[in-house]
């Protein structure tokens, strides 16, 4: 069975992910700031107390990893600040960069002796911080942040091809979470089309950006 690192899968769509993977038979890890009952429940491995923004967090979590090796890391981490030009809170903003973008960089750096060929890393961005596909403005941190992180997973594209490891940039849709005030699909449902997404990846698509019912996004 594959060895899956999911990061916060406290609720929402990261917790439908490792409900999901370890339903099937994934060997799952579960990566948190804070455990949930339910993510408690499900009898996964759990490692809480992590902070994908915090360098020295981040490393601990990799003493607590040691050299097992990872098939399938999932960067699922994120936050969202809501903000309005003339109100912008410069603060907030570093702060959906330091999670958003360099977040699934400082994870998937301190883990990448843990992957091998044949790996895939995912990390789950969204179409908002497309440039081409912004047609209405409006939420300037998160949207910056997620440009950026597609970019940084363009880059480990090219850094992991050598290795024989794809990476995927994958759009979950409008997913009815706390996040977005419970509108939109099901958690369930875009997990689902993700962990699709994710089996089907192959170096031949690494590096592409996707939405999770399959078709690719404008960059």
């Amino acid at each position: 069975m594959p060895t899956t690192l999911v990061t916060g899968c406290n609720r929402g769509i990261g917790l439908e992910l490792v409900t999901q993977l370890h339903a099937r038979g994934d060997d799952v890890i579960g990566v948190c700031r804070r455990r949930s009952p339910a993510l408690a429940a499900l009898g996964i491995r759990v490692i809480d107390g992590v902070d994908v923004g915090d360098g020295a967090s981040v490393g601990r979590l990799k003493t607590s990893l040691g050299d097992r090796p990872i098939d399938v890391l999932i960067n699922n981490a994120g936050i969202l600040r809501r903000d309005a030009f003339g109100e912008l809170d410069y603060d907030a903003m570093l702060e959906q960069y330091r999670v958003n973008a360099l977040g699934p960089l400082r994870v998937t750096e301190a883990l990448a002796g843990n992957l091998h060929a044949g790996s895939k890393v995912a990390i789950i961005t969204s179409r908002v911080g497309s440039i081409d596909d912004n047609g209405s403005g409006g939420n300037w941190g998160y949207r910056a942040s997620k440009t950026a992180v597609n970019m940084i997973g363009t880059n480990l594209m090219h850094e992991f091809r050598p290795r024989g490891i794809a990476v995927a940039l994958l759009h979950p849709g409008l997913v009815a979470t706390d996040m977005t005030g419970r509108q939109g699909i099901p958690a369930s449902e875009s997990a689902r089309g993700l962990i699709d997404r994710i089996d089907e990846l192959t170096l031949d698509r690494s590096g592409t950006f996707r939405h999770a019912e399959g078709y690719e996004l404008p960059w």
